[in-house]
Order: structure tokens, then sequence, then C-alpha cells
């Protein structure tokens, strides 16, 4: 990647290996909602998030230069990331939220991001765009209206404040242009630290901090490895190296898709119910984003036809 090319997007729409790097993202993304609800059973959220960050950031800051990123950049992107969504996330998983649930409420992001850029950049959201956001709106609504036991109003207000969060990350990422996204990352992660670290302190105490820390076994640590291997360090750099590829309005949506592997995961190893509300509620969410993904393609073709018929004719 070339730290000094230009910063605005190349390409309208992402080719087949880039199509099967966001869907990686998302499974991952997606899983991670039971991965994060195992550590939480012994480590307190702000905690977590706190060990999640120090090991994204270390000891990659001292193999990787700073990525020609200014210094608010960083912290900006940091402290959105870790503090905005996963500080708030991970509270709101404690006991406010099921996993499954929040899976699908934090992809409200996509319509931040797309509507930051605008008010940002200028970047014009297009008829069928606008149509395939209320269908995904559709489905993320049925959810939210069929709330029970495990959810409650201030879960889902905490996880709409997670995807404010991704959201200005995801602005922060693409304002920094085609930077080394693995170092970006790395980099970014040490300012998400201190204030998670002060929460922790603040919030938890430190009777809390030391008993987690005690009680975490093998696969509590195991949890919080793959935060920063397989979620951060992996799934926001490939997202931020997108993001400065890609106008937001394409990329912002595959995250839709995450829910869908959210609710599988939740459904096949915590025992989640998926009655056939969320299995509705996750095809509305799948059809627009399929039709963000695919309308230009469809269009482009149906143009092609119509161009060779008129060209026919006029011989």
């Amino acid at each position: 990647m070339r730290p000094d090319a230009a910063a605005a997007p190349a390409a309208a729409q992402p080719g087949a290996l880039h199509l099967l790097l966001l869907l990686a993202v998302v499974f991952v993304w997606g899983t991670n909602f039971v991965v994060i609800k195992l550590a939480l059973a012994h480590l307190p959220p702000f905690l977590l998030a706190a060990l999640r960050f120090t090991l994204a950031a270390l000891p990659l800051v001292f193999i990787l230069p700073r990525p020609r990123a200014s210094w608010r950049n960083l912290a900006f992107y940091g402290v959105a990331i870790g503090v905005g969504q996963f500080g708030l996330m991970f509270f709101a998983l404690t006991r406010f939220i099921s996993p499954g649930l929040a899976s699908l409420v934090v992809q409200t992001q996509a319509f931040f991001t797309v509507g930051l850029a605008m008010f940002a950049t200028g970047e014009r959201v297009r008829p069928y765009q606008i149509v395939a956001m209320l269908i995904a709106v559709a489905g993320i609504g049925i959810i939210a209206s069929r709330a029970d036991g495990n959810t409650s109003a201030l879960g889902v207000l905490l996880v709409l404040g997670a995807a404010l969060g991704w959201a200005l990350g995801n602005t922060a990422s693409r304002a920094a242009g085609r930077v080394n996204v693995l170092a970006y990352v790395a980099w970014s992660s040490l300012f998400a630290v201190p204030p998670l670290l002060a929460l922790s302190f603040a919030l938890e105490g430190w009777p809390r901090i030391a008993a987690g820390l005690h009680d975490a076994g093998a696969l509590t640590w195991a949890a919080v490895l793959w935060q920063s291997a397989g979620n951060t360090i992996f799934g926001y750099g490939v997202w931020a190296w997108m993001l400065a590829r890609y106008p937001a309005a394409t990329v912002s949506p595959f995250s839709l898709l995450a829910p869908v592997f959210g609710m599988s995961a939740a459904a096949l190893t915590l025992g989640e119910p998926m009655p056939a509300w969320k299995l509705a509620a996750a095809a509305l969410v799948l059809a627009g984003l399929l039709l963000n993904i695919l309308w230009p393609r469809w269009r482009a073709r149906l143009e092609r036809r119509s161009a060779a018929r008129a060209g026919k004719t006029t011989e």
C-alpha cells in the first residue's frame, strides 16, 4: 500500500477478492459477539476493552513506524472505536442486550457512516441506496420492536451509541487516506487504552478488576487475544483499507451481514432463540444489502443491452 496515495476512493464497486475480504471481516465481527459474551463472564467490560486495545497496540507499535496520519486523526479514531464503539458495546452486553440483537442494532453504523460522509464531503447517496437502507431499517425495526426480557431500552441506546462511535471511526479512517492500515490500527489503539483504563478504575474499581484478572482462565485470555488479533487488527485493518478505496455508501452496508452471522452463532452456541420474526428481519437486512451492492451492476447490464439494441436498430 502506498502511504502517499490519494485519499479519495478510486473505484465505485469492489472486485471479487475485495468482496471476499469484506465478507471475512463481517463473519469475524458477527461471530465475535459470542466471544465477547464468553470473555465478559470473568472480565468487567471496560477492562476487557482496555486489554483488547493494549494487545492490538503492543508489540506492533515498536515494529511498525507511525503511519502517515496526523496525531489528531489517530487519537480521534482510537477514542471513537475504543471508547465510543467497544466501551459502550461491552457495557451493553453485560446485562442490557442479547448478543444476537446487539449484532443487529450496531449495524445502524452504516447509516450513520453514510450520513457523516454526506455532511463532511458532499458524497451523494443515490435513490437505490436510499431504498436499500429503508429495507434494511425495516429489518432492524422488527428486531427492536420485539425486544424481550434479555434486552432493555438502555441496551438499545448504548448499542446505538456504539454504532455512532463506529461511524465516527469510519470517517477518521477515510480521512487518513491510503496509509499502512496495520500500523494505523496499532498506533490508534494506543489512544483507546488510557480512557478505557480510567473508566475501568472509576466505574468498576480495583477489587473487581483484580478479581476478574484472577478468575480469567485460558478460554478468557484466548477470547481477549481474538479481540485484538482477529477483530481489531484484521477486521478493522481491512475495513479501514476498504474505506480508503471505495465510497462509504458501498463499503458500510456490508456490515449489515454481521447480524446474520451473529444471530446464528448466538443461537448455536448460547442457545439464543431464533424465532421466525428474527429470520424475517435478517432476510430484510440481507435484501437491503444485496440491493445496494448489486443494483449498479444490474443497471449497467441493462444499459449495455439497451445500447446494443439501439446499435442494431440504427444499422
